[in-house]
């Protein structure tokens, strides 16, 4: 599969909010609870600084996407944050590591100095493995942080890198 990351487009609202709303219904990395509709992911894509859409150029697919965005105002708005989510029946070709990598370059290009992750959760091996890989540093652990939907509650890995 040959991948292209792009900026988001309105033609790509449906696509990108039923992947979103993959992530949001399995209930163990993003912490949204309700779905997008096709209106809203439009709105919400095209509010973020940036939205990234993995494209299999093969198809004309959108196969992932990321948000990036301020992680704070103010003083503390030069540092990032971003959410990534890969369509539910391609995870583990490395799509993830495309757009995270593509997401780090984009927000250096937008002025941003640091990358901030504030809640990987402890369970989210692939994630975990994938941020070390790439660099990022652990902040440490926050007990109990991410309520999984059976309602019991794991640790979060607050995570950064500076760009």
């Amino acid at each position: 599969m040959n991948i292209n990351i792009r900026e988001y487009r309105t033609e790509d609202a449906e696509a990108a909010s039923e992947i979103w709303n993959q992530v949001v219904d399995d209930g163990v990395a993003f912490p949204q609870e309700e779905d997008l509709t096709t209106e809203a992911g439009d709105v919400f894509f095209k509010e973020q600084t940036y939205t990234g859409i993995a494209e299999n150029t093969e198809t004309g697919e959108v196969v992932g996407l990321y948000i990036l965005h301020p992680n704070n105002i103010g003083r503390c708005g030069h540092i990032s944050n971003a959410s990534y989510a890969v369509r539910r029946d391609i995870r583990g070709e490395h799509i993830g590591e495309k757009l995270v990598l593509d997401c780090l370059r984009m927000a250096k290009e937008k002025g941003f100095r640091v990358m901030q992750f504030n809640a990987v959760v402890a369970s989210n091996t692939h994630a975990l493995h994938l941020y070390e890989r790439i660099g990022f540093t652990k902040l440490g652990v926050i007990p109990g942080g991410f309520r999984m939907p059976d309602g019991h509650y794991e640790d979060i890995v607050p995570h950064y890198y500076v760009l």
